[in-house]
């Protein structure tokens, strides 16, 4: 029988679905045999790879092969159906028995395995190469973007002690629309806060949907603005025609040419920024970001891991304390450059990513900085209003008439 592909092959199998069972070990074969050739997996090499073994079979079979090797040598190997599903969020493999994934409703554990440890572990360095990053026993863990986008985390045994770990977090197939994200009345307030220009983080634990909401609500900003995007690990990806995307960079083998996120923060600013938006928040840039939004840069964004909308003065004062402010100059600051936190959950269990609050920044009279409730989402029924919701409605008109309006926190921002 030949082994040479022919384009029925291809349109049976995709008719099908069904892809052929081939031995592991004559892949193994075909695998070590190009590998001593320095070839590349095509059809054509693996048919020839086949002919050497002195194999006998079909030309479905020829493609198996060639897209295993494909996978193993090139790709991400057994990881490969998942990255194709639709829907996955996460894969997170737990040394060669234990595969998960993510796809929106919660952890599932999957069918897949590898051999050993080892296969492991090299597609764990592949994947760091594809990076441009180290993974060996002297640098036992990475931290990278993938092309693509893809986002790794791995660390080699025995630092992970039951086995290599690696775990890939996947962008977004596409950028939602907002009232898909947050359907009802939340969507129209969050398009409000977004064209007055007021600044917000979007808040939440990890994992609750903070890029992609961000990346919704930045496709709507007028398209004459320019956005300047500075972020650790490119993800925010939002549908306009002007965007400027700052990425940092990490050190080389020698500890130089590391670009941090604050450097980038500072090189933004002198790009014209109409909207200067921080992806994550996480450390000395905070100071930059408060300065900037204090400076004339309205309606800066960015997001912060916070457990609660009400940790969210707390996190920020650890960061800013962290890079030399005083306690009373971080909330100063915060209180003058920030107007509104829009909090994200996900229901327990796994469950779906939601908007759980949206919150003013209020000062108080000993000039500490608290978080009070503009809007509340439960889980089913519809948003319920807050003690800051006058306030906010002062400052957005077109909400006024949307909820009924409580006693509470009137008038602007408070200072």
């Amino acid at each position: 029988m030949t082994v040479t592909t022919h384009p029925e092959a291809v349109t049976r199998e995709r008719r099908t679905g069904r892809t052929p069972a081939v031995p592991a070990e004559l892949v193994e074969a075909v695998r070590v045999r190009l590998a001593r050739a320095g070839a590349e997996p095509t059809a054509a090499r693996v048919a020839a790879a086949l002919r050497a073994e002195r194999a006998v079979i079909g030309d479905a079979e020829v493609l198996a092969v060639t897209r295993a090797l494909h996978a193993d040598l090139i790709g991400a190997g057994p990881l490969e159906p998942l990255l194709a599903e639709p829907g996955v969020t996460d894969i997170l493999v737990n040394g060669p028995r234990e595969v998960w994934a993510d796809d929106g409703c919660g952890l599932r554990r999957t069918p897949i395995t590898f051999p050993s440890d080892d296969d492991v572990r090299r597609l764990a360095q592949r994947l760091a190469a594809s990076a441009g990053r180290r993974l060996d026993d002297a640098s036992p863990y990475v931290d990278a973007r993938l092309p693509g986008g893809i986002r790794l985390h791995a660390v080699l045994r025995p630092i992970a002690v039951d086995g290599t770990c690696i775990s890939l977090r996947l962008p977004s197939r596409r950028v939602f629309t907002l009232d898909e994200l947050v359907p009802g009345p939340g969507a129209r307030v969050l398009a409000e806060i977004l064209a007055a220009r007021l600044a917000f983080l979007v808040t939440g634990g990890t994992g609750t949907g903070k890029t992609t909401l961000l990346s919704s609500m930045l496709s709507l900003v007028h398209r004459g603005e320019r956005i300047v995007i500075v972020e650790d690990s490119a993800e925010l990806r939002p549908v306009h025609p002007h965007v400027v995307r700052l990425e940092c960079r990490p050190p080389n083998l020698e500890g130089k040419g590391g670009v941090e996120l604050h450097d980038l923060v500072r090189q933004a600013l002198r790009m014209r920024p109409d909207r200067l938006v921080v992806g994550e928040v996480r450390g000395a840039e905070v100071v930059d970001l408060l300065g900037a939004l204090n400076t004339g840069h309205e309606g800066g964004c960015g997001t912060l891991h916070a457990n609660t909308a009400g940790d969210v003065p707390a996190r920020l004062e650890a960061l800013a304390c962290a890079a030399g402010l005083s306690r009373e100059a971080v909330h100063s600051q915060i209180a003058a450059a920030l107007d509104v936190v829009v909090h994200l959950v996900r229901d327990p269990g796994g469950g779906r990513r939601r908007l759980s609050e949206i919150c003013l920044l209020h000062r108080r009279p000993d000039g500490l900085i608290e978080v009070i409730p503009v809007l509340t989402f439960p889980p089913a029924g519809p948003p319920v209003p807050g003690p800051a919701f006058p306030a906010l409605a002062a400052r957005l008109p077109a909400i006024g008439g949307m909820f009924g309006t409580p006693t509470g926190l009137r008038g602007g921002r408070a200072r």
